[in-house]
């Protein structure tokens, strides 16, 4: 029996295009075999690796995906880099129904469950099993020319139609449930999943949909109409785009900005909810609100939390009734010892003093 198969393994995926998600890759191997788990690498990964640090990564042994183990033989996925690595990632184990988790070494990271700071505690939680999974809903993306089916796609974040020429705009008709709701030109248009929101579709005005609220969303790009808003549709619609019969009018449809089709005229795009979910392996229960504040760097000051309330005894003990304390949150109590200062200030001035 080979280690692969002995012990618990762990997927280890990095952008090998970037040194610091290499060194990371390779802290991540030398942790998860010290703590008696098996790193399983791509073996393209593994040949870039021994290229960069061929020295330090042979003192570690490793499995090769697809060669002494396979995808549904990992626990989970450690992916080192930003939301475009853990979009390959996802393409990658798409159908090993694995659970990822990432660790954000770009810029916003939505999809990443820690920072690089957090690089030796992220291992740690893996070793100890210590997360959660959180199933994402994904799209399943069709393509329809004359009445048949061309092509079909997947996506997490969203499924994009865009214009192909840059001097021109393309006309389309948008449909819900097989109704029509309305025609423009544009530059195109975004169908996106709750996850996807944040991403292109938040780019092009798109509303920010909580990620466990069930719904899909349509984003126009630059449509030239009176009505062009987003809309939020029910988890179970069909939302289609079709490329009207017009000279030369030609689009491209992109996958989570990864996989692309050509549209010609009179191609018809549907984009359903997928049976198969993305799996997060989930850490940190921290809510959505504090992440859309953190990666977006949002004001909060003036903030002053929750109502504190209870009944007191100067209340004559009538139930129900409730005053607030505003000083049980740290602003409030600034705020308050700043308006009693103002207050003593006032009286001395009454008194004369």
């Amino acid at each position: 029996m080979s280690q692969a198969e002995s012990s618990r393994a762990v997927l280890v995926l990095a952008h090998t295009g970037r040194r610091d998600a290499v060194d990371a890759a390779v802290s991540v191997v030398e942790r998860l075999h010290a703590a008696g788990l098996t790193p399983a690498l791509l073996a393209r990964d593994v040949d870039r690796l021994q290229v960069l640090v061929g020295e330090r990564l042979n003192r570690v042994p490793l499995a090769v995906v697809g060669r002494d183990i396979t995808l549904a033989q990992c626990e989970v996925g450690m992916v080192l880099g930003g939301d475009g690595s853990i979009l390959r990632a996802a393409e990658l184990v798409r159908g090993a129904d694995l659970p990822l988790m990432g660790v954000n070494l770009g810029h916003i990271g939505f999809l990443a469950e820690s920072e690089r700071t957090e690089l030796d505690s992220s291992v740690q939680w893996v070793v100890d099993h210590d997360y959660t999974v959180e199933r994402r809903m994904a799209i399943d993306v069709r393509i329809w020319r004359e009445g048949e089916q061309v092509a079909s796609s997947w996506a997490l974040n969203e499924a994009s139609i865009e214009k192909k020429s840059r001097e021109r705009m393309i006309d389309l008709v948008v449909d819900i449930d097989g109704s029509p709701v309305s025609a423009f030109g544009c530059d195109g248009v975004v169908m996106a999943t709750p996850t996807g929101s944040t991403a292109y579709a938040f780019s092009a005005g798109g509303p920010v949909v909580w990620p466990e609220v069930e719904a899909l969303v349509m984003v126009p790009i630059s449509a030239h109409a009176l009505f062009a808003r987003p809309l939020v549709v029910d988890p179970d619609s069909v939302m289609a785009v079709e490329i009207l019969q017009h000279e030369d009018e030609e689009a491209v449809l992109w996958c989570d900005g990864r996989r692309s089709v050509d549209l010609p005229a009179g191609s018809r795009v549907e984009v359903t909810r997928s049976a198969e979910p993305v799996r997060l392996a989930r850490v940190n229960q921290t809510p959505f609100s504090e992440r859309l504040v953190d990666k977006f760097n949002l004001p909060t000051s003036g903030w002053r939390g929750p109502v504190a309330s209870e009944v007191r005894p100067e209340d004559d003990g009538v139930a129900g009734t409730r005053t607030v304390d505003p000083t049980s949150h740290p602003i409030g109590a600034e705020m308050a010892t700043e308006r009693g200062t103002l207050r003593h200030d006032a009286a001395q001035k009454e008194d004369g003093q």
